[in-house]
Parts: structure tokens; sequence; C-alpha cells
């Protein structure tokens, strides 16, 4: 299965951008982020980076995976605007039980 970065060399992140992202959403939640908003737009400038990763772990967990991603992202390509979006299944399949 391709993950849904690798096609991401051709929007507007770099090539070493792309892989930090990947290799630090499957450290942090097994699995890589999809990159949605502006940057899928070539004809746009500039925009913050926006991630969304599907996942299925108690709240705190989740949060602090989140904030963890998000330093790791900064450390690695320097400080700047990224949006992180959960989407926590846990939630979902413990109120339907």
């Amino acid at each position: 299965m391709l993950s849904a970065l690798a096609y991401i060399v051709h929007m507007r992140l770099t090539s070493h951008e792309s892989e930090v992202i990947r290799r630090l959403g499957l450290r942090h939640f097994g699995r890589a982020p999809r990159l949605f908003g502006s940057r899928l737009d070539e004809s746009r400038c500039g925009g913050n980076i926006d991630l969304f990763i599907a996942a299925d772990l108690p709240p705190g967990q989740a949060a602090r995976r989140r904030i963890d991603l998000l330093a790791d992202l900064w450390i690695e390509l320097g400080e700047r605007k990224i949006d992180i979006v959960l989407d926590n299944r846990w939630l979902a399949t413990r109120a339907s039980a």
C-alpha cells in the first residue's frame, strides 16, 4: 500500500519535508499522515502544512502523540505553522459499545 505522502513530492513540499513527515508520522502513530489544504494546490504560495491522521488511541495518548509529533516536526523542519487534525476512532468505538 502506498502511503498518502508518496505522491507529495509533486506538491508544494520538498522530498526532504515529505520524507520527514512520513517517517515521524509512522514513529508516533504507526501510519503516514495525509496532506490536505493549500499545499495540495501548486498554483498557490506559502501556507501552513495541514496534516490529517486517523488514530485509534485513548484521548490522552492521542493528544500526547500529536504534541510529540509537532515538536519533532519543528526540530527537523524548523518552526513553522503545522496543523495536525486527528480523527480519533477510539472515541467512536467506545461510545457505540
